[in-house]
C-alpha cells in the first residue's frame, strides 16, 4: 500500500512524503533528498530521524537521505576524467568533496510518485557541471516495501562520462536505545584504511586480527571499544568494507546485524563493491547522540575516481547505471 502525504513546505511549495506498508514493514519516505524519515517493523521504530522536515533541511547529518552525486568523500575536492581535470565543490573543511558536495541531492527536492504497490520512485535531473561534475545527470531512486524487506533501485543517465556513486543514509537502530550492543556481521575480508581526512590511502587491508574483522557477528560497542588505530581515531568505524563477491554482477549478501533487546535482524545485500559502516561518531545533534545508530552504506570504495586499483565507478555517456540494495527485517 502507498500513502501520499504532507511532509512539510519548503520556500511555501509543499513537500510529500510516501508511506509504503507490506508485511510488518512500514517505511515512509520524504521528497526532500528522497529521504527515508521512518522505518517500523512490527511496530517498533528502527531507524532515527527528525521530527520535522525543517530538521532535515538543517540538519548536518544526512539523517536517511538519498546521496549522490557521489556518495562518501573524494580526495582534495578534484578528479580527472578522459585527460580532463575537474574541481569540485569542496564542501568537507575546505578541502574534500563530500556525499556530492553542498548542491548533493540529499538537501533538494526529488519528485515523487506511486510506482505502484508499496513502491514510489523520486526523481531529479541534475545540471552538467553542478557541484563540478561533467555532464547533465537524470537520477531516479525507487523505494519498494515487499514482505518484510525494502528494496531501493538506483538508476542513472549522463550525458558526458563522468563518476556515480549513490547510497542512504538511514541510522538504523533496530529498536536498540544505542547501536553499541547491535551484532553486526560484515561479509569483508578486507578493508580501506584511510588517513587524517577519512581518505583511503589506497590500500586494501585484511581484516585478520583486527577489529575490522566481523566476519563472525560482533558486538559493535566491544569494536568501538578497541585501541585499533583507525578505531581510535574516529572514534568507532567510519570506514569501507571490501565485500566479497564479483561487484556489481549480482546481489549478494553484504551484512546482517542484530539487536538483543528487541529480537530484530537486519540483513543487507547489494550489487555494490564496497560497504561503509557508519557508527554514528559525529552525531550530536540534540536529542540525537554519538553511537545511537548505525548506517550501512552500499557504494562504490571512497575517492574512487582517484585510485585506478579501486572498481571503477566511470558511466560513459548514454550509459544506464542501474543499482540495487535490500534491507530484509526478521524477528529473532
Amino acid at each position: 500500500m502507498v500513502t501520499k502525504h504532507l511532509h512539510g513546505t519548503l520556500g511555501g511549495e509543499p513537500v510529500a512524503a510516501f508511506t509504503l506498508t507490506d508485511g510488518g514493514l512500514s517505511v515512509t519516505v520524504s521528497e526532500y533528498g528522497a529521504t527515508v524519515i521512518s522505518v517500523f517493523y512490527g511496530g517498533v521504530s528502527c531507524a532515527l530521524g527528525y521530527k520535522t522536515l525543517e530538521g532535515y533541511v538543517g540538519g548536518g547529518s544526512y539523517q536517511g537521505a538519498t546521496v549522490g552525486r557521489f556518495a562518501n568523500r573524494i580526495g582534495g575536492g578534484r578528479l580527472t576524467l578522459e585527460g580532463e581535470a575537474y574541481d569540485l565543490d569542496r564542501n568537507e573543511n575546505g578541502k574534500t568533496t563530500l556525499h556530492g558536495g553542498g548542491p548533493g541531492f540529499s538537501h533538494r527536492i526529488l519528485k515523487g510518485e506511486s510506482a505502484g504497490d508499496s513502491a514510489a520512485r523520486f526523481s531529479v535531473v541534475s545540471p552538467d557541471g553542478e557541484g563540478g561534475f561533467p555532464g547533465e545527470v537524470r537520477f531516479s531512486v525507487t523505494f519498494a516495501v515487499r514482505g518484510d524487506a525494502l528494496t531501493i533501485r538506483y538508476e542513472a543517465t549522463s550525458t558526458k562520462t563522468t563518476v556515480l556513486n549513490f547510497t542512504n543514509h538511514t541510522y538504523f537502530t533496530l529498536g536498540g536505545a544505542d547501536c553499541l550492543d547491535t551484532l553486526l556481521r560484515v561479509d569483508a575480508d578486507a578493508f580501506t584504511p584511510t588517513d587524517d581526512d577519512l581518505i583511503p590511502t589506497g590500500e586494501v587491508v585484511p581484516v585478520d586480527g583486527t577489529a575490522f574483522d566481523l566476519r563472525t557477528a560482533r558486538r559493535l560497542g566491544d569494536g568501538i571499544a578497541s585501541d585499533h588505530p583507525q578505531i581510535v581515531a574516529e572514534n568507532g568505524y567510519d570506514h569501507n568494507f571490501v565485500l566479497r563477491g564479483e561487484p556489481r554482477a549480482f546481489k549478494r549478501g553484504a551484512a546482517e546485524a542484530f539487536c538483543p533487546s528487541t529480537g530484530i535482524r537486519l540483513v543487507c545485500s547489494t550489487d555494490m563493491p564496497g560497504l561503509q559502516l557508519y557508527t554514528a561518531n559525529m552525531l550530536d545533534e540534540p536529542p540525537l547522540f554519538p553511537h545511537e545508530a548505525f548506517c550501512l552504506e552500499t557504494q562504490f570504495f571512497p575517492n574512487s575516481p582517484n585510485e585506478p586499483r579501486f572498481p571503477s565507478c566511470v558511466v560513459r555517456a548514454g550509459e544506464k547505471f542501474r543499482s540495487e540494495t535490500e534491507f530484509a527485517f526478521s524477528r529473532g
